[in-house]
């Protein structure tokens, strides 16, 4: 899931995959309300246009920075796919062949990279780059990243001016007063608001259930009988959904770093679990920096680290450092290291350099950019997104004194993220576009085994989702990387990970029962 950005005082491999006949229908009435006679005729429609139309591939336009041999494409889908020949979107998608040869490829590997609001068109770059750990995989597929509805390219929503979102310092997320809570109550609203003005016309098609449906458009447009897909943290649960609605369309499908699919847990109670699980990775990491005091030299204690947070929280809440970098910002900055090993050091770094005197590095790396339009643009975008897609996807609690019963309580043992993940998710409780019920997650008739990797001390989707899932999946397998806690394991080097997600792509082979890695490597200073 994404990382938190806080609402504050400026608002905030078998080749020959081609179909050749009509698409198999999906699970029909697999969760009421998400898939009615009309959704699922809808995803028929649209997915046999979308195969006899294919994807008009070409270079990608200069300004999407995908050069030469990454092509692009667009597919039509509907809108409301209760409407199918209704209102269109186009979904922006890119491409690289697979680097084998014909008899080795086996078809097309869809990538989703989480959010919601994240954009999957990097991956073809892993096959450009010559990222080893996808060589194997590479040799077998075409890698094929989209943009989801929403995002980006593809009919790109907007809550609030990107100019205005990023500005800083924002307000604490931390409140020291019932008027500070009013204030930044005031804010989610107007933010909510800002939401229905600007892309009132999507809200209601925001949800994770459409983003499925538009998956398998994409895979028929693709030629691709059947789906490969790889989705790591939110794009876990886009390929839960998908396999619920869509069994028998899976061909091989990973999914690392769940969401807990949980129908209780969609989407309130899963960010009070996080809350939890960054206090967790936050105190793993503290450890790791008492651990390694005699380079960064900021204490040689967990509990010497939390007291220079805190006293720099409350530097930044007297002054701001810079004039822009507040206790908001710095939590913006400082959560890169719950959530990925590889920020543990350059984060760390940076802190030291502070604290020796050079305040600058703090403020360059924690302060927005104002002459960055484009990634403002982007920034603001995937925010909205993040915020429609939660807000769509559930009926959340319209209580305050719920929400505030519930953090308060929550932030006395797990201070580090609890407000600043209230804030972010408080428009929901003012969405005034329809709310649906979350899809149950099951199997269905057809699904193949699914491969779920997962470490235990992940922050951003704790480690209960992946169990979660494993039970609801029959046939799944789960590869645990025990006593690690970065978010996005495939993405690591780890070879008791490596090659079993290689084998399961390239052979479609599984371990016959789950497995228990020992974690990668612990960032050296």
């Amino acid at each position: 899931m994404r990382r938190t950005a806080v609402l504050g005082s400026a608002g905030t491999l078998i080749a020959g995959t081609l179909i050749t006949g009509a698409i198999t229908a999906p699970a029909a009435n697999a969760t009421g309300s998400h898939s009615g006679w009309s959704e699922t005729r809808g995803v028929q429609v649209a997915a046999e246009r979308a195969a006899k139309k294919g994807i008009d591939w070409a270079d990608c336009p200069a300004d999407w920075g995908f050069a030469k041999p990454i092509q692009c494409g667009w597919v039509s889908v509907p809108l409301d796919y209760a409407r199918p020949n209704g209102k269109q979107i186009k979904i922006a998608v890119d491409r690289i062949g697979n680097t084998g040869t014909k008899a080795e490829r086996q078809g097309a590997l869809i990538y989703n990279p989480g959010g919601p609001g994240g954009s999957g068109m990097r991956f073809p770059t892993r096959v450009t780059n010559k990222n080893p750990l996808w060589v194997n995989a590479s040799k077998a597929y075409d890698f094929v990243g989209f943009d989801p509805r929403g995002v980006g390219h593809s009919a790109p929503i907007s809550c609030v001016d990107p100019q205005e979102f990023v500005k800083a310092p924002k307000a604490d997320p931390v409140p020291d007063s019932e008027a500070d809570k009013r204030a930044q109550r005031k804010l989610a609203a107007e933010y909510a608001d800002g939401c229905a003005e600007r892309s009132g016309w999507m809200l209601p098609h925001m949800t994770t259930p459409n983003t499925a449906r538009d998956l398998d458009v994409v895979r028929a447009a693709l030629g691709e009988k059947k789906l490969n897909f790889l989705g790591v943290s939110y794009g876990t649960y886009i390929g839960a959904v998908y396999a619920t609605l869509f069994p028998g369309h899976v061909r091989r499908m990973i999914v690392d770093s769940v969401v807990n699919p949980s129908r209780e847990k969609i989407w309130y109670e899963a960010n009070l679990d996080q809350d939890v699980a960054f206090q967790m990775r936050w105190n793993d990491w503290k450890a790791w920096v008492a651990k390694n005091d005699a380079t960064f030299h900021i204490g040689d204690t967990p509990e010497k680290v939390e007291q220079q947070w805190l006293k720099l929280r409350a530097t930044a809440k007297k002054s701001p450092l810079g004039g822009v970098v507040g206790p908001a910002e710095l939590i913006s900055f400082f959560q890169s290291a719950p959530y990925y090993d590889s920020s543990w050091v350059p984060v760390t770094q940076t802190w030291s350099k502070y604290l020796a005197g050079d305040t600058q590095a703090l403020v360059d790396a924690a302060a927005p950019d104002l002459s960055d339009t484009k990634g403002n643009i982007a920034s603001e975008n995937g925010n909205a997104v993040y915020t429609a897609v939660e807000c769509a996807d559930a009926k959340w609690p319209t209580s305050w004194k719920k929400w505030d019963r519930d953090n308060t309580r929550l932030h006395k043992d797990y201070p580090f993220m609890t407000w600043a993940n209230a804030w972010m998710n408080l428009p929901c409780a003012t969405w005034s576009s329809k709310q649906q019920n979350p899809l149950y997650v099951k199997t269905g008739k057809g699904l193949p085994p699914v491969l779920i990797v997962q470490s235990t001390r992940d922050a951003a989707t704790p480690f209960e989702g992946a169990v979660e899932l494993h039970k609801r999946l029959k046939g799944s397998r789960l590869i645990i990387e025990k006593d690690a806690g970065s978010h996005g394991v495939t993405g690591l080097v780890n070879p008791c990970i490596n090659q079993r997600v290689d084998a399961y792509l390239v052979s479609g082979t599984l371990d016959s029962s789950d497995v228990t890695c020992t974690p990668h490597a612990t960032p050296k200073p």
